[in-house]
């Protein structure tokens, strides 16, 4: 696949196309400036050449040179036999008026132009110029009026590279020259050409001229210099690589010695393993007395869960609000009364401090006597406190505040009982 810059209008066109894609362009060109472009199109493609175009193009007033094959899908067929003017884009006819007279005109254009597609100057014998193809003039200002010029008047004799040693050259010696890396700076941009300087002989292997052809290897050039400097990237990348290498080989032999060290604790492991071995029999014959004494546990762990279900059906059987609660003064024990009294359930209370549960107790007379209560085992009070109840009404609730003596015989904690007065309820 090749890729190319083609000026529509001023570039020569290719030939021999088969299909030629151009959609949605055309209706940017005025009318006139669509007719050179339609022209050169047809030109391009061959006899059985197709035009595929945008669907707002019709061609309507074109069907001399394209007939519709899909005219729904704008898809046309070139017409062979129209008649359609080159004029604009092959080099015409030497004018009726020339300061030098050059014969064998047919026989030098014919020579000439199939030399190339790209841009080519074709000088006679004696250096004047010939013939000049369109990408020539494009590329180095030249015209019709050229032609017929001596080669030396013309900027293109000495820019970009001095052509009249290289053309004399050429004629002398009658062989093919070709010159290298020839840089042209135009428009703010860089063109690379290399110039093919060809003689031109005749059939009676007579002279008829020189043929000056510029091929554009500015894409060339520009993958040179890619490739230049995708080189220096290799070659500094080949460096790192080396470095990285000789990293690696460090790590190797740091690698062996710690595989060395790993053989030597894996033997250490296996002596290891072995009294682990041991001390497992150990714990085996451990474990067995533990299952044992687990099985007693779990005798006087039904013992205990008697015990609890017995509490748990006195806390619930008396209908005053009982509470328990340990030394930091969390709840340990919140019966159905304290529920029925507070309006807090029992999942909430417990594990829970004292102080901060909402509920309708003045806290600042009941602190002192749970407070009391936890310092010393042998505290017992009574007392009367204004309170709200669960429904938000104001109430009478008598207190009973005593320690919960443990084992040891120290306070593990505080009793409280709490009655509703039945005149307030």
């Amino acid at each position: 696949m090749i890729f190319g810059r083609n000026d529509l209008v001023q570039d020569a066109p290719i030939s021999r196309i088969d299909l030629l894609v151009c959609r949605n362009t055309l209706m940017y060109f005025n009318a006139e400036t669509q007719t050179k472009i339609l022209e050169r199109f047809h030109f391009a493609l061959a006899p059985k050449g197709m035009l595929f175009l945008g669907k707002a193009e019709m061609l309507l007033s074109h069907a001399r040179i394209f007939e519709p094959l899909d005219l729904k899908r704008r898809v046309f067929r070139k017409a062979v036999n129209a008649p359609v003017s080159y004029n604009h884009f092959v080099s015409p006819g030497f004018p009726q008026r020339r300061t030098h007279d050059i014969s064998g005109l047919e026989e030098l254009r014919e020579h000439a132009f199939s030399a190339s597609p790209v841009a080519q100057i074709v000088v006679t014998e004696d250096e004047v110029t010939a013939l000049v193809n369109a990408p020539a003039e494009v590329a180095f200002g030249l015209s019709e009026r050229d032609i017929g010029r001596p080669l030396r008047d013309l900027d293109v004799s000495y820019r970009p590279v001095a052509l009249r040693g290289y053309v004399e050259q050429a004629r002398l010696e009658r062989r093919s020259l070709r010159i290298k890396d020839v840089e042209w700076r135009r428009a703010g941009e860089t063109v690379w050409y290399e110039v093919h300087i060809n003689p031109l002989v005749g059939k009676e292997k007579k002279l008829l001229g020189v043929s000056v052809v510029f091929h554009d290897v500015s894409w060339a050039r520009q993958l040179l210099t890619e490739l230049e400097h995708t080189n220096r990237q290799l070659e500094s990348a080949y460096e790192e690589l080396q470095s990285t290498n000789e990293e690696l080989e460090t790590t190797n032999e740091e690698l062996q010695s710690t595989v060395e060290e790993l053989e030597t604790t894996n033997e250490e492991l296996q002596s290891t393993n072995e009294e682990l071995e041991t001390m497992n029999e150990e714990l085996q014959s451990t474990n067995d007395e533990l299952q044992t004494i687990n099985d007693a546990l779990r005798e006087r762990s039904l013992d205990l869960d008697e015990v609890n279900e017995f509490l748990e059906s006195v806390l619930t059987s008396v209908r005053a609000g009982i509470v328990v609660v340990d030394r930091e003064m969390r709840v340990k024990a919140w019966n159905r009364g304290a529920e029925d009294l507070w309006g807090v359930r029992r999942e909430e209370a417990e594990g829970r401090h004292l102080l901060n549960l909402d509920i309708g107790l003045p806290l600042s007379e009941l602190r002192p006597a749970v407070r009391d209560a936890l310092t010393d085992p042998e505290y017992h009070t009574e007392v009367v406190l204004e309170a709200i109840n669960r429904r938000g009404r104001a109430t009478v609730v008598h207190l009973r505040c005593s320690a919960l003596r443990g084992a040891n015989g120290e306070s593990q904690g505080a009793l409280l009982m709490m009655e509703e007065s039945p005149a307030a309820s």
